[in-house]
């Protein structure tokens, strides 16, 4: 059985995003191993794909408003609300070897565990393409990933308990997507576990739930580690860019 090291962490949002990159590049250089990340944006956070506009993806009022940090991912896909107290992001980082080349299937592939742990907790979870997985026809995760030397970044959502509503005010979904979904509105187009259940399940909870289902999905066994020296030394580097209005409103 394949063995993939498991961390757990939390921090703010430049500290997240520029340790999923580190992760990436050390992965591609051969000085770590295969990890899946665990861990939960304190404070909450706002993170918009490489490739979008801000001003067209999120609603810069309310966030400044409520205190909602807007940080810009290195990898593609849509934004994203991430609820300290109701979400969990994954990462995982693999070589490109265990993923499939195909750019559907790969986001199918890593993203099994999210399904898994949907599936553990009482929810009939299942992916549709491209990169969501949704209940009930409702979206409760994303997907977005990025390749590099040899390595595979992937990155996502676990919408356990999510503040709907303040999600539906901090995010812009265009119009044309809406209507493609025939729906009015972002509320409509999402769910959590929890609303899908009819009861709160916990962090806990929702953590256990996802190591199961990772273990599930990929057949492996998942050793609990703490970060390295040069993981946090290269995140550390990083996390300028993550901070820096230029990186974020690139495309405002």
């Amino acid at each position: 059985m394949r063995r993939i090291r498991l961390i757990i962490d939390e921090g703010p949002a430049e500290y997240n995003m520029a340790l999923d990159e580190a992760m990436l590049i050390l992965r591609g250089a051969g000085l770590i191993s295969d990890t899946l990340r665990l861990y939960v944006f304190n404070p909450p956070a706002v993170t918009i794909g490489y490739f979008q506009s801000v001003s067209k993806s999120v609603d810069l009022n309310f966030i400044k408003e409520n205190n909602i940090v807007v940080v810009r991912r290195p990898t593609g896909g849509g934004a994203v609300y991430h609820d300290t107290s109701g979400e969990i992001t994954y990462a995982i980082i693999v070589s490109a070897e265990l993923a499939p080349e195909d750019l559907v299937e790969s986001f199918k592939f890593l993203a099994g565990g999210v399904v898994e742990a949907a599936r553990i907790l009482g929810a009939p979870a299942e992916f549709r393409p491209l990169n969501d997985i949704v209940i009930g026809g409702r979206k409760f995760s994303g997907q977005a990933q990025l390749r590099r030397l040899g390595a595979v970044l992937q990155h996502g959502t676990f919408m356990y308990d999510t503040n709907l509503d303040v999600l539906a005010k901090s995010l812009i979904v265009p119009n044309i997507k809406l209507k493609e979904k025939s729906i009015s509105s972002i509320r409509e187009r999402v769910t959590t576990i929890s609303e899908y259940l009819g009861r709160k399940v916990s962090k806990r909870e929702a953590i256990e739930a996802l190591i199961k289902g990772f273990e599930k999905a990929l057949n492996a066994e998942l050793i609990e580690s703490e970060l390295s020296e040069p993981e946090l030394a290269l995140a550390k580097s990083l996390e300028w860019k993550y901070r820096s209005k230029d990186w974020t409103y690139m495309r405002p």
